[in-house]
């Protein structure tokens, strides 16, 4: 294991070094300590391998990863896998604003509470989060799943398009365009699916899902002051 203590080496030296395509030849696992809240850890990840992050990370950590697996054993600042388009990043604690924000695929997964904007722009990631969402979550989402097993905050699925969102605690206000839909049975497959891949710890059929009344795709007069 490679490892970067970030007391000592510098952020740009870890990052060129986790971008280079030579090093992950013989290179797969590496370990980053001491991150000490920096912005901007392992961005731009284009291969298979694994990073542990040991302790909090800043802003946009694993923004656009591609292939790789980064585990943060700490919370995570606005903009976590901002952008990513596959891997899988896992967060041990809590993660700030728009996590996931517009990823187009693989796994986000962040094991405390998720703030505001969560999924937001959302256009095929899987986001699972074990606690609680905040305001304006999955807001024009356009594809992908958000699996919430605590509460949703106001506004959740404002404007959605046709991504899945999947609540099993409270979800009293939801945003405009946004309305409860049938849970189907290809849905509690993809739900469990899901659950086993985040270990997160509940039953599909606790869950309810949400999704687009498909009334904003168009501009409508009658439907001018929701716009």
């Amino acid at each position: 294991m490679k490892n970067f203590d970030l007391k000592e080496d510098s952020l740009s030296s870890l990052n060129e070094a986790l971008q280079a395509p030579h090093d992950h030849e013989n290179q797969i696992d590496w370990q980053v300590t001491n991150p000490r809240g920096s912005h901007a850890i392992a961005v731009g990840l284009d291969a298979p391998i694994n990073v542990s992050i040991k302790g909090s990370v800043g802003y946009y950590c694993g923004g656009m990863n591609k292939h790789a697996n980064i585990h943060i054993f700490g919370s995570a600042g606005p903009g976590l896998g901002e952008n990513m388009m596959s891997g899988k990043i896992i967060v041990e604690g809590d993660a700030s604003q728009y996590a996931g924000a517009t990823g187009n695929g693989g796994l986000l997964v962040v094991k405390g509470n998720a703030a505001s904007r969560c999924g937001i722009s959302m256009k095929g990631i899987d986001i699972v989060v074990h606690g609680n969402i905040g305001h304006m979550s999955a807001f024009m989402a356009q594809s992908g799943n958000l699996v919430v097993l605590g509460n949703a905050g106001e506004a959740l699925g404002d404007s959605l398009y046709e991504a899945n969102l999947f609540v099993r605690g409270s979800a009293n206000d939801l945003g405009a365009d946004c309305i409860e839909k049938e849970m189907k049975q290809k849905h509690l497959e993809t739900l469990d699916s899901l659950l086993r891949e985040a270990e997160a710890d509940a039953k599909p059929e606790d869950f309810r899902r949400y999704g687009s009344a498909r009334e904003l795709y168009r501009f409508k007069i009658d439907n001018a002051s929701d716009y």
